[in-house]
């Protein structure tokens, strides 16, 4: 009884939905909704892709990690300690130069083995696009802060 009754319905549903649409002319014109105003942000957007890769450049290496840092309106995006980053960020000003210079006093071999991280976005309303080469490991752990910390 109850897939009659439904079947029942969906007929009735079909049958009054094309007597509806049949009773339009063709000449009216479809209601557009009006488009919504450009939302605006207190803050400036700040979003940004992350790469870490083994190589020279970033144009001549594959990128072996890579997350997804959002700052504004609140941390978000793929990368574990978004929050630490954001601030990290915030207090370079963010001046990625400052972020990934290796600390005084790290003592790393001379071997090359280069590793390339990069910054590619908006930070704060501002295009950014970053690139940094260590010459190894070493130097990676040393200069990569919480922000290439993935």
């Amino acid at each position: 009884m109850r897939y009659i009754t439904g079947g029942i319905a969906l007929g009735s549903a079909l049958i009054l939905g094309s007597l509806v649409g049949a009773g339009t002319s063709a000449t009216a014109a479809p209601a557009t909704a009006p488009a919504p105003a450009a939302q605006q942000s207190l803050y400036a957007p700040s979003a940004l892709v992350l790469t870490v890769a083994q190589g020279e450049s970033s144009t001549n290496s594959g990128v072996q990690r890579a997350v997804t840092l959002t700052c504004m309106p609140k941390p978000g995006g793929t990368h574990p300690d978004a929050r630490g980053a954001c601030n990290e960020l915030r207090a370079a000003g963010g001046k990625f130069e400052d972020i990934t210079k290796v600390k005084a006093g790290t003592a790393c071999t001379k071997e090359w083995n280069p590793y390339v991280v990069t910054a590619e976005g908006v930070w704060e309303g501002q295009r950014v696009k970053f690139e940094h080469t260590f010459g190894n490991t070493c130097e990676l752990k040393a200069g990569k802060g919480i922000v290439f910390e993935f």
